[in-house]
């Protein structure tokens, strides 16, 4: 149903963000949560994953939730341009897709529900030990940019990826709001023309002008770390066209507002990019609110305002938020911005498991890009990471922490954050556990637990023991770099894995959230510890491995948090507002910390993990982007994928080598020592409440079955 036209009531300028700050602390009148329709698009039996019990039957059901916002409620008012998207009612309005599995037998719910995040659209699979339980598992729509996958469609399907529908911001008087935004294209070569990406979906804004004299296009030849621009030249406006082109169709090409075509082609060595004047844009922020009540609906409503049944009415007592990744910085977001509380003043979640993820997400503001990466420019790590209100000693600004806004209204939820050493070394989250100026570790809330899976890239690697053994499991070549076309590492991708540790905090997440059994204490590097340090070779103890430059990690080799000027309209601590300097200018770049490593490389302060406490190699959350053909970032580190260094075989072959560490032979002696280590690592890693027995036993039968030390 295609969305009515908006007649705002006042401009972006009336929008003044610290009093929306204010007011979104303040008590708020009791209302329903206000999905008003509700459109099952879709139903059939869903198979349950390998190795979930054939117990439960389950089925699957998707559709799109029809709702409406009220901008006068505090909760809602927060929410950047959302009178400047109003039906003739006053009211903002939403379509969000969703996705919900279901046991058939009311009889074996269990009563807890996953309400998970989708990432750019998708959704991972559900647990097989979910379904065993037979828990409620919703997905629902956030991202409204309406590109690429999250594109509107007109209905929901089994399989597709979910999207949002939102209103476009209008002026006071109808008009057209418009702004200038940026966007960049790296590692491309040849004539042919180039789209406007942002992860690997397109830029969610097209130019109001195809003149080219009306945007600024520029080649640089280099970006440092610390924000410094390197050779950076100007495109003229003759030279370049806003089309489609190809040796067969060359320059100017066919007119094309999502592509660039340059007359002389892309130099890969180069990165390039505009900034162009761009009109109506969404109002993304209300993909907080959607979520928030597609949540709470199906949590507590018997039905939508028609008397369409909700298919899940009564059979949820629990609830627990999930995100992975960019899904779990838009829970960090979400709950910063106090949307655990639904517009019956009631907590919407449980309990909230932020996947991965050590930022915000880049949402509530005007010209916003939410599936941003990593790069320079890309909003989300402004303003405070951590939990309890606390000084932002270097950048300023006012004091605040994730967890402010929920304290006042006595909304917040449980809390398991989980990371690897990726999360430190290429997605900033330091500064979460230290502040901005590293002085000392920041406290955490009693409900907040936190736990760092040391040595692991995003979201951990394939684990097993013979992923780890040249010419047996490890990749000859190097992992691909993810990002925007980024590149490939110089070494093959860390299997250090996250599974077996997920599979445990699961489980002590729902008897936290259903049973009030707390679980383990925090487990993460801390300064007190003295299991962290500046993030450099010297400071972190690490040794000079073969295969590695002798220099590596220089003090500029890690993704610091830079300190962005977006312009004057954009509040900072809460990611708000408007953006008017496109790129934002980079004002300061603070110092970053990591933790210490042992003399293997191997990172200090985690939790147990198997493959950790019986190594067979040094196992980093970086890499090094290789130069191959993709050039730009060559040398620099490899976006958020790790790297690995297996242990060599024998002694003559570490001498030979010139290697520090202690052979796989020196180590274990055997295969069966080798085995013989895995059980007493089990054994630990069991017994603080990390590892479940079943994944234990499991374990031990792969290390008995490979082929270390044969």
């Amino acid at each position: 149903m295609p969305l009515l036209h908006r007649l705002p009531t006042r401009t972006a300028q009336a929008l003044g963000l610290g009093a929306l700050a204010l007011v979104s602390l303040l008590p708020a009148a009791p209302a329903q949560a206000r999905v008003t329709r509700l459109v099952i698009d879709a139903r059939q039996p869903a198979a349950a994953p390998a190795g979930a019990p054939t117990g439960v039957a389950y089925e699957q059901i998707v559709g799109r939730a029809f709702g409406e916002l009220d901008p006068a409620l505090p909760g809602n008012a927060i929410i950047q341009d959302i009178r400047l998207g109003l039906d003739a009612d006053g009211k903002a309005r939403y379509v969000a897709t969703f996705q919900l599995l279901k046991p058939v037998d009311k009889a074996q719910a269990s009563g807890l529900m996953w309400h998970d995040v989708p990432n750019r659209g998708r959704i991972f699979p559900n647990a097989a030990q979910e379904y065993a339980a037979g828990d409620v598992m919703l997905a629902s729509a956030w991202q409204g940019d309406s590109a690429g996958a999250t594109a509107v469609k007109p209905t929901a399907t089994i399989g597709a990826t979910q999207w949002l529908q939102l209103p476009v911001a209008r002026a006071a008087d109808g008009g057209r709001i418009t702004g200038e935004v940026f966007a960049r294209i790296v590692n491309r070569s040849g004539p042919a023309s180039q789209p406007l990406l942002v992860q690997t979906n397109p830029v969610p804004y097209r130019p109001l002008s195809l003149d080219t004299t009306k945007a600024r296009l520029v080649s640089r030849g280099g970006e440092l770390q610390s924000g410094e621009v390197i050779d950076e030249r100007v495109v003229p406006a003759a030279e370049w066209a806003w089309a489609r082109c190809d040796a067969k169709n060359p320059f100017p090409g066919t007119p094309d507002p999502t592509q660039i075509c340059l007359k002389a082609g892309f130099d890969p060595k180069r990165l390039y990019q505009v900034v162009f004047t761009a009109a109506d844009p969404q109002v993304l922020g209300m993909g907080f609110a959607a979520w928030r009540d597609v949540g709470q609906f199906f949590k507590t409503a018997k039905a939508d305002d028609a008397g369409t049944p909700n298919p899940v009415a009564g059979w949820v007592s629990h609830s627990i938020g999930r995100g992975v990744s960019q899904s779990g910085n838009f829970l960090r977001g979400w709950l910063h911005l106090g949307f655990n509380r639904g517009e019956d003043g009631q907590a919407v979640h449980d309990g909230l498991w932020p996947i991965i993820a050590g930022r915000r997400i880049a949402l509530n503001y005007r010209w916003a890009q939410p599936d941003g990466v990593l790069e320079l420019y890309q909003a989300g790590s402004e303003g405070p990471q951590w939990w309890l209100p606390a000084p932002d000693a270097l950048r300023g600004g006012r004091e605040s922490g994730i967890l402010q806004r929920c304290q006042a209204t006595r909304t917040c939820p449980k809390v398991i954050e989980h990371f690897g050493s990726a999360e430190v070394w290429a997605l900033k989250l330091t500064p979460e556990w230290v502040g901005t100026d590293g002085k000392a570790d920041l406290p955490l809330p009693p409900n907040v637990r936190r736990y760092y899976l040391a040595s692991s890239h995003h979201g951990g690697g394939a684990g097993g023991f013979d992923t780890s053994l040249p010419g047996v499991g490890l990749p000859a070549t190097g992992a691909a770099c993810p990002g925007n076309n980024f590149g490939t590492g110089v070494l093959p991708a860390n299997p250090m894995p996250h599974t077996e540790t997920v599979n445990a905090l699961r489980q002590h997440f729902r008897r936290w959230v259903m049973q009030d059994v707390p679980p383990p204490p925090s487990r993460y590097p801390t300064l007190a510890a003295g299991q962290l340090a500046r993030a450099d070779k010297a400071s972190l103890g690490m040794p000079t491995l073969p295969g590695l430059r002798a220099t590596v990690p220089e003090p500029d080799f890690i993704m610091p948090v830079h300190v962005l000027d977006h312009g004057p309209d954009f509040d900072p601590v809460d990611g708000s507002g408007i953006a008017s300097l496109a790129p934002p200018r980079v004002r300061q770049v603070l110092p970053m910390w990591a933790p210490k490593v042992d003399a293997d490389g191997n990172e200090l302060g985690g939790v147990p993990v198997v493959l950790a406490l019986a190594p067979l190699g040094t196992y980093l959350g970086w890499n090094i982007t290789a130069a191959g053909d993709k050039p730009f970032h060559a040398g620099q580190i490899c976006n958020y994928v790790g790297g690995m260094l297996p242990f060599a075989r024998t002694q003559a072959q570490r001498e030979a080598a010139q290697d520090p560490r202690p052979s796989l032979e020196e180590r274990y002696g055997s295969h069966a020592g080798y085995v013989a280590a895995v059980r007493q690592a089990a054994a630990a890693a069991q017994q603080q409440g990390f590892l479940l027995p079943e994944d234990a036993q499991a374990l031990i039968r792969a290390a008995e079955a490979s082929q270390v030390l044969r």
